[in-house]
């Protein structure tokens, strides 16, 4: 008996088994579908098709090379120097990107925090103030740093102020909308507790809610500042200074070898900075929660 209901078990597995991979295959092919239908209809919209592919990839390829010193073994370091011989001057403009990044990043978040407390839905009674702030984050984020730059160029002229308050707009949306879902998932034991014992809401903040959440706050913040490290370097191409303008004049001029040279010092102080956050990252949420 015992090894019939054993067997009649085994039997039952293998036919949902084999069930649920046939759902798993339609699945698969619906999406497939679904996802070359999407493809096909955005090749039509945007006019792309591979004849234009074709063309456009050798182009793109010549565009590159054009880009690249010419390095030679026997003068190796002459020509480092003639590829970098403005090397100083593109420091002090990605100092001038890393500082718009950081002091953004640094607004951005105290507005993202003084924000995200009435626009948690647990932590506030009145429906409106939840909704006026939710929508004002969605407004702030939405619209695009290159946008705000646009704007502010026009009202404080060329140079880093302009990318100084667009990012810090955009990062107060983002940043907003992000602690705020951490709130939402908070304990609400804790919450219950200080306000049984007569706390209000900003000691209930203050005891309750933050020190559940600022360590996610503080992974969100780091990983905020690698993005407005980018952004820093991209709304530069509108006139909102930094080592972006400094590439679009490059850019604009067919400096090709000024090009290249650039594009490496962002790559590679963008890669330090991602490696410098992570391990902040992994030293303030714990080693043994990531493995």
């Amino acid at each position: 008996m015992h090894s019939d209901r054993k067997n009649a078990a085994v039997i039952r597995f293998e036919e949902d088994f084999r069930k649920a991979r046939a759902i798993q295959r339609v699945q698969f092919v619906l999406s497939a579908m679904v996802f070359a239908t999407v493809v096909y209809v955005s090749a039509d919209i945007s006019q792309l098709s591979a004849e234009r592919l074709w063309k456009a990839f050798p182009r793109m390829g010549d565009y590159i090379h054009r880009t690249l010193p010419e390095l030679t073994l026997t003068h190796f370091f002459e020509d480092i120097a003639y590829w970098y011989y403005g090397f100083w001057r593109w420091l002090q403009l990605l100092f001038d990107t890393l500082l718009i990044a950081a002091l953004a990043t640094i607004f951005g978040a105290a507005g993202g925090m003084a924000l995200c407390f009435p626009a948690s839905r647990n932590l506030v009674k009145s429906y409106w103030i939840y909704f006026l702030c939710r929508r004002f984050a969605e407004i702030s984020r939405t619209v695009p740093e290159v946008v705000y730059a646009l704007i502010f160029v026009v009202a404080f002229g060329v140079g880093p102020m302009a990318g100084l308050f667009a990012i810090i707009i955009h990062s107060v949306g983002a940043l907003a909308k992000l602690y705020s879902e951490v709130n939402e998932n908070v304990d609400e034991r804790p919450l219950e507790a200080l306000k049984s014992s007569g706390a209000n809401w900003f000691q209930v903040i203050r005891f309750g809610v933050l020190p559940q959440v600022l360590p996610h706050m503080t992974t969100y913040t780091l990983w905020r500042l690698e993005l407005n490290i980018r952004a820093a370097a991209i709304i530069g191409f509108v006139g909102a200074g930094g080592i972006g303008q400094e590439l679009y004049h490059a850019i604009s001029f067919n400096y090709y070898e000024d090009i290249s040279a650039i594009v490496l010092m962002i790559v590679m102080t963008v890669t330090l900075i991602d490696l410098v956050c992570e391990r902040l990252r992994h030293r303030i949420i714990g080693e043994e929660n990531l493995r």
